[in-house]
């Protein structure tokens, strides 16, 4: 094969190779793809866009064209608790795909739901190595291939998922209900050989909703080359056409932002050249009108144009901050869910807050939350021991050293309201979540805390350990209908982010200082070895409530491996508030450094903490920081 590949930003294909070889006796076959549609099937955006893109193309390809999905289409959207999957379906149909893969999220209304799925939609959707554990066939609703013939060529199409996107993303245990997950490595292979020998085949297109790194390893274990093309979904990359390992793969990022083009010049009923691109949606691209119509009809049943608050600080609901640290939008909402059940703390997995975007400054809207919160999930409490509780955060660290890790750094993947804590992401950590505060007092191991989660995490989804704890209150309220009224409540809001979940690489020795008000408070450390510069404007002091006082100087040095931060004594007097003299106030300093040992993939630096312990001394009647009498 040749390779050929590359992003049209705004553009169209520019016909390459395959064109170039077609002629005496050749075809050219288009395929066009899309997948992980999710949050785009409930705006009048670039969905509407990408139904006009894929007509432009069908028009303009000189021969034969084929349209398939990549999975994660129907869900999540704003419209799912209203709609569900018909939106996205209803605009599918108009797309008239010739097939989709089953995805972890076309599973979000549940297992039986799925025929529904299927009976609404005019394509196929297939399941190739999900079976009936006692057929195995695809399971129902399901087809396990489809063959396409067109213009002259024969084309074969398979849906394989992997056991991230099923176990791994899902709630449901396909074994206890009668489907087994076949190792999708070897029955793509094979059906592919099939398909080929016996179906007499010219082309298979395999539509998998595994990631790019597992299907790589699919065009790998491929050794006979029967896979052509790899339709890639679910980890929501750009990946421009490449040739790996005889096959061409492809994934067009997510949420209708992307189409992916690729020619195949069939010769002789195989594939002897190809050419690549992916095709940006842009919005000079005019919308579809029936698919527009379809998507503000379902806005309109529930209103989702309305403005609920006024935010003077961008609301930040993207992946990469989400599932990385603290963010000022998932204090909004595990704060809205903490008060909706006066309960003492609050989580939501990182993953349930979707969309990819950034909100405000300005007007939101009942859409933006339902579009970042578009799962039908109800907010609820459960009871939990303290220790039960850093065991559910713990469950959530990814450490940098992880095959995740190495991938996407280091992530905590969970919001939390009413709890802090330090969490440390290295394998030889002796605790991966430490010094735990709930309401500003130390967490205690064996006493109770009522917490508010997502009835998702509150069956074990995401891995939490959390299906068999006691509940306390089961609201029936979607967690995007209490975020929604809890911000309705306010004229405006300007979240920012807190200091509740602390990043720590490597520690300092312990320190304690007096805090009196006056002066300087100076404190010295011994630097750890990989320590090779210290960022000053990033040392701050920190109290167990998440106020602050900045370091005023930062010296640090190399020759003696010292560290020495100095911090305004006034400053932190009033950032202590009101304790008593005599108290011992616990004190958290933290800076950032450049070290020699880790190399973050998405953090820029490493990160220090120190524990300080501050005493309190007043002067005469007066309160830290002011003047005695």
């Amino acid at each position: 094969m040749l390779r050929a590949g590359g992003i049209v930003l705004g553009g169209s294909l520019v016909s390459g190779s395959a064109a170039a070889a077609d002629g005496d006796g050749s075809t050219t076959l288009t395929l066009l793809s899309y997948n992980d549609i999710q949050t785009a099937a409930a705006e009048d955006k670039n969905f509407p866009r990408l139904v006009t893109l894929i007509e432009q193309r069908r028009a303009a390809a000189d021969g034969p064209v084929v349209v398939v999905g990549g999975g994660d289409e129907v869900g999540p959207h704003a419209l799912s608790p209203i709609s569900q999957w018909r939106a996205p379906v209803d605009v599918l149909n108009e797309v008239d795909p010739d097939a989709d893969v089953i995805g972890n999220h076309e599973f979000d209304y549940g297992l039986d739901p799925i025929s529904e799925v299927t009976a609404d939609s005019e394509f196929p959707w297939l399941a190739t190595n999900l079976v009936d554990s006692e057929t195995g066939e695809a399971f129902d609703g399901t087809e396990s291939t489809n063959i396409v013939e067109r213009g002259g060529v024969s084309v074969g199409i398979i849906g394989l998922v992997d056991e991230g996107a099923t176990y791994g993303k899902t709630n449901i245990d396909f074994e206890a209900e009668g489907i087994t997950l076949e190792d999708y490595t070897e029955t793509g292979p094979a059906e592919a050989k099939r398909l080929k020998e016996d179906e007499n085949v010219d082309v298979v297109v395999a539509l998998a909703h595994t990631g790019i790194e597992d299907a790589e390893a699919l065009a790998e274990d491929d050794t006979d080359d029967d896979i052509d093309v790899i339709v890639v979904g679910d980890d929501e990359q750009l990946y421009p056409p490449e040739e790996v390992d005889g096959s061409i793969i492809s994934e067009a990022r997510a949420r209708a932002a992307y189409l992916s083009e690729i020619e195949l010049t069939i010769e002789d009923g195989e594939v002897t050249a190809w050419d690549g691109e992916l095709i940006e949606v842009t919005d000079d691209i005019e919308k579809d009108s029936t698919a527009s119509d379809i998507i503000n009809d379902y806005r309109a049943e529930v209103s989702l144009d309305s403005p609920v608050v006024e935010t003077e600080t961008p609301l930040d609901a993207t992946f990469g901050s989400n599932y990385h640290r603290e963010t000022n939008y998932g204090n909004v909402i595990t704060d809205a869910m903490r008060e909706r059940v006066d309960a003492d703390v609050a989580i939501t997995n990182a993953g349930g807050i979707r969309s990819d975007s950034v909100y405000g400054p300005g007007e939101i809207t009942g859409g933006d939350i339902f579009n970042t919160l578009p799962f039908p999930n109800t907010v609820v409490s459960l009871e939990l021991t303290g220790e039960e509780l850093v065991e559910a955060l713990e469950g959530q660290i990814i450490t940098l050293e992880s095959g995740t890790g190495q991938s996407f750094g280091e992530e905590v993947s969970q919001q939390t309201s009413g709890v802090r804590f330090e969490w440390v992401p290295h394998e030889d950590a002796d605790e991966l979540v430490r010094d735990v505060y709930v309401g500003g007092e130390p967490l205690d191991p064996d006493d109770t805390y009522e917490v508010a989660v997502n009835s998702f995490i509150a069956n074990g989804g995401s891995g939490y350990p959390l299906e068999d704890k006691p509940v306390v209150k089961d609201t029936g309220e979607l967690q995007a209908t209490t975020v929604v009224n809890y911000l309705e409540e306010k004229e405006t809001i300007a979240p920012t982010v807190e200091g509740r979940m602390q990043r720590v690489d490597r520690d300092l020795p312990d320190a304690a200082v007096t805090v009196d008000g006056n002066g300087k408070v100076v404190a010295q450390f011994d630097a750890p070895d990989d320590v090779e510069s210290v960022a000053e404007d990033t040392v701050a002091v920190w109290t167990p409530d998440g106020d602050t006082a900045d370091a005023e100087q930062v010296v640090y040095d190399k020759d003696d491996e010292t560290i020495v931060v100095r911090v305004d004594d006034g400053e932190l007097a009033e950032t202590i508030g009101d304790a008593d003299d005599g108290d011992e106030v616990p004190l958290n300093l933290y800076a950032e450094y450049e070290s020699s040992e880790y190399d973050h993939i998405y953090f820029e630096r490493s990160r220090l903490n120190a524990d300080v312990a501050a005493t309190v001394r007043r002067r005469g009647r007066g309160r830290a920081g002011a003047p005695g009498r």
